[in-house]
């Protein structure tokens, strides 16, 4: 019974497997990457290297063979309809290959319920991804489960809740411009190798006894320890930099025309600004201040804490 990561060579698919190597044999782990180069120490250490693209829809075809547990990590992007049938077209080809269980690394940003308040865009595939599991499920009990894992928010990926924010460069004036006013609720940061530790161990624990896994067709949140507003956030960056960084609320027009966002958030021709800011109302909502044990437990210490995180990737002057 083969374990496989799709796609595998991304930081949590890197972070994930890497830890894996060490939980389960090798040579019953198979890593699935469009770039498999990048993958020849895994391969000399035992485990299978396998070519496939989400973009790429033959490259589907046969490549989870023997695979019966089936780690699916989400098409790197916030659109909508794309981003859902490439997911759906992996699935589809995991169960016509015999997967009998999929980890979906789903988003932390839509509360504890398959059903959030608000469906801000960045969420709004993976709220389609996680029904369809579950409808899969609902037609073949016996042959198909699936566990939903929504991934918390990387405390490495601050930028693009604060404005482009660059701990290295920040702005001259102190000011990160969103359409938030930074008041609570906020974001339960949790740091991106801890996250891929303990989805690896999650898989472990389901390998090792499949009917015993406390999270057989369920969802469970992977949270950092501590929320944090925007605006102890920005406090966060204040005590790295040693200067008062602050949030300014602007209109949404206003921050999707600023020339950093623009540029961090602009791909495939378009400028996703707009439909990014939506976030900002989902964080209103709490969609991702939830905070939950899961990391702690699955690690067994106390994750890293945000400042640390944030500290390690100031450069030195």
């Amino acid at each position: 019974m083969s374990i496989a990561i799709f796609p595998a060579a991304g930081g949590l698919g890197g972070a994930t497997y890497t830890s894996l190597l060490t939980l389960l044999d090798p040579r019953d782990i198979v890593l699935i990457s469009r770039h498999p180069e990048k993958l020849r120490q895994e391969e000399e250490r035992g485990a299978t290297i396998r070519k496939a693209d989400y973009d790429d829809a033959e490259s589907l075809k046969g490549v989870f063979e023997g695979v019966k547990t089936l780690n699916l990590i989400s098409y790197p992007s916030i659109e909508h309809e794309h981003r859902f049938e490439v997911a759906k077209a992996a699935i589809d080809s995991a169960r016509a290959a015999g997967v009998r269980h999929i980890f979906y690394s789903s988003l932390a940003f839509g509360g504890a319920t398959a059903d959030p308040p608000f469906r801000a865009q960045v969420m709004l595939a993976h709220l389609d991804t996680e029904a369809y599991l579950a409808s899969l499920h609902a037609q073949d009990p016996q042959g198909f489960s699936y566990t939903v894992v929504r991934i918390g928010i990387y405390s490495e990926s601050f930028p693009i809740y604060n404005a482009a924010f660059d701990i290295n460069d920040p702005p001259a004036d102190g000011k990160i411009r969103v359409p938030h006013d930074g008041s609570g609720p906020g974001l339960a940061w949790a740091k991106r190798e801890e996250l891929g530790q303990a989805v690896a161990k999650l898989i472990a624990m389901y390998e090792r006894d499949p009917e015993q896994f406390p999270f057989l067709n369920k969802l469970l949140v992977l949270s950092g320890p501590k929320e944090y507003s925007l605006a102890e956030t920005a406090q966060v960056f204040s005590d790295v930099l040693g200067r008062e960084i602050a949030i300014q609320e602007v209109s949404v027009d206003e921050y999707a025309n600023l020339p950093q966002v623009q540029q961090s958030l602009g791909y495939g021709g378009a400028n996703w600004a707009k439909p990014w800011a939506t976030a900002f109302e989902g964080i209103r909502h709490g969609a991702a201040a939830v905070v939950t044990p899961h990391l702690r437990d699955l690690l067994g210490r106390e994750p890293e804490a945000f400042e640390v995180t944030v500290r390690g990737m100031k450069t030195k002057a």
